[in-house]
């Protein structure tokens, strides 16, 4: 079907007028697909990674996980909404603050009672500019929303929100990539497309879609220089993420051993994920110069590269043209790969000591590469994240994840520096002693770039999600403990197990999953690793 042909046969008003108990039984239904259908998005997924990297590359677990569980995810968060306006009511934060003139921070995450057993010491918070205002979805206008989907990731979770958040009829175009996966999207939500509030394209509208009149905004997902062109080519507002240099600042502190094994694990294995094919995935990690553990930390850096967690594909198209610059610009660039590891493509580049100006700052890697830039700066925390926080915003690519490391002790010592380096550092997504790919996964928080201009921009314009529907988010900020485990791929049976429960576990939560979940998490706890 043609982009026009599609934007025609949709009933946005009638979409519209669809109360909350019609929705909410909608995305049960919806729920309920999802979970009929997951191995076939998994298959779906895994056969375009294997295809692209080697059969094997990829395996089904990982292609349920990063298909089913970001919707899952978001769709349990508009569900919970959808509950609260059956009772008429819209659901209400844990709190709300005031954190500078004309700025407030509001607690949204945990709020029900299995988010919270999950979730541990982490929570999740909106950073809004101007005194805090939530909008019920049923009072928006009528419209029409078209979504470009990613090419990393088939789970267009952003057609979701601007169904049920949004209050649009939505196009959805997949990446060119994810065509078979889409198909299995279609039937997952046959139910809008049957009420005319949803409808499927093909790939090959990518340049009919934008210049459709009467669109009321474009989602994108992806590079920024497609982006630009989308804009440049639409007749309506453009919402896009389009990536960045993240970086993942290390405030100075005295770590142990174990906390630095913890941590370095933690980074690699949220940089391998998805073959590093992930938008918010850490890659400069900025230290101190006068830090007296920073050669330990990039000795367990190479370790968990190349020993502690397993190698995964680079499958993503044309990023090993992209590896082989940052190794031809970066001279102190290392290639490193885990003896066992069954991909040539699995091996990561680790460049140590880049300085300010280099390749490595002004360039997105999305693929395995991770560099490290001493800033030449005291220890204290003071100093240390005035220099971190004014090169983070000033010089380096992007501004759309952020991860912050910084030992209880130290926070407990500096917590209003620490919360004002928060406030400061100008991302759309910071993760304290967490990673930034979590708060994409929050139904609850927002993600996209932070600050950025439609003249001008990198990681883009505008942010998705936010399932309490609060107006003028400008960040998402999740804080955790420093003991926390955000993710880890030391075992490839536990993480197949993790991936598959959590995935299901984040469309169904019933206590029986939970249990499923949790049981299964502790018995694989207990083993070492298989690879």
């Amino acid at each position: 079907m043609d982009a026009q042909t599609a934007f025609d046969t949709l009933d946005p008003a009638a979409w519209a007028a669809t109360g909350a108990v019609d929705r909410l039984a909608l995305i049960e239904t919806v729920q309920n697909n999802l979970l009929i259908h997951a191995e076939d998005l998994g298959r779906s997924d895994a056969a375009m990674k294997n295809g692209l990297a080697g059969d094997g590359a990829v395996s089904l677990a990982e292609g349920i996980a990063t298909t089913v569980n970001a919707m899952g995810n978001t769709l349990m968060g508009i569900r919970h909404l959808y509950e609260s306006l059956v009772q008429g009511e819209m659901p209400k934060p844990n709190g709300i603050r005031q954190i500078a003139d004309d700025f407030w921070e509001i607690d949204v995450f945990p709020i029900h009672r299995k988010d919270k057993l999950l979730a541990g010491k982490a929570r999740g918070l909106l950073h809004v500019k101007g005194e805090p205002k939530q909008v019920s979805p049923l009072d928006k206008p009528a419209g029409v929303i078209a979504v470009s989907g990613a090419g990393n990731y088939s789970s267009s979770i952003e057609m979701a929100m601007a169904l049920f958040l949004e209050n649009k009829a939505v196009i959805h175009k997949p990446h060119g990539l994810n065509e078979a996966s889409d198909a299995v999207w279609a039937k997952i939500f046959k139910p809008l497309i049957d009420r005319k509030a949803l409808v499927f394209i093909g790939a090959d509208q990518s340049h009919e879609m934008p210049k459709l009149e009467g669109l009321d905004a474009i989602y994108f997902t992806g590079s920024t220089g497609v982006a630009h062109a989308i804009q440049n080519a639409a007749t309506a507002p453009l919402v896009s993420e389009c990536g960045g240099n993240n970086p993942c600042i290390i405030v100075p502190g005295k770590w142990t051993e174990k906390e630095m094994k913890h941590w370095a694990v933690q980074i690699v294995s949220a940089g391998k994920l998805n073959g590093g094919a992930v938008c918010g995935r850490p890659q400069t990690i900025i230290t101190s110069k006068n830090w007296p553990q920073r050669e330990q930390f990039l000795a367990a850096m190479r370790k968990a590269i190349a020993e502690d967690t397993f190698g995964t594909a680079t499958y993503y198209p044309g990023v090993d043209r992209t590896k082989a610059q940052f190794l031809e610009h970066q001279p102190t660039a290392e290639v490193l790969a885990h003896k066992s590891d069954r991909h040539p493509a699995s091996d990561v580049v680790f460049i140590p000591g880049i300085s300010e100006d280099d390749f490595a700052v002004t360039h997105e890697a999305f693929c395995q590469v991770f560099s490290e830039l001493p800033l030449d700066t005291p220890t204290d925390t003071d100093a240390f994240l005035t220099e971190a926080t004014t090169f983070c915003n000033e010089r380096l690519l992007g501004s759309l994840g952020c991860m912050v490391l910084i030992d209880n002790a130290t926070l407990a010592a500096n917590s209003a520096r620490v919360e004002q380096a928060v406030r400061e550092l100008n991302y759309g997504g910071i993760a304290l002693n967490n990673i930034p790919p979590n708060i994409w996964l929050n139904a609850y928080l927002t993600w996209g770039g932070c600050g950025e201009t439609t003249e001008d921009f990198v990681s883009g314009v505008g942010n998705f999600g936010n399932a309490l529907n609060f107006k003028n988010v400008v960040k998402s900020v999740i804080m955790d403990d420093f003991g926390a485990q955000a993710f880890q791929l030391t075992n490839r049976r536990q993480v197949d197990h993790l991936l598959v429960n959590a995935s299901r576990f984040s469309v169904d939560q019933s206590w029986g999953r939970f249990a499923r979940l949790a049981s299964q998490m502790v018995v694989d706890g207990l083993r070492g690793k298989d690879f």
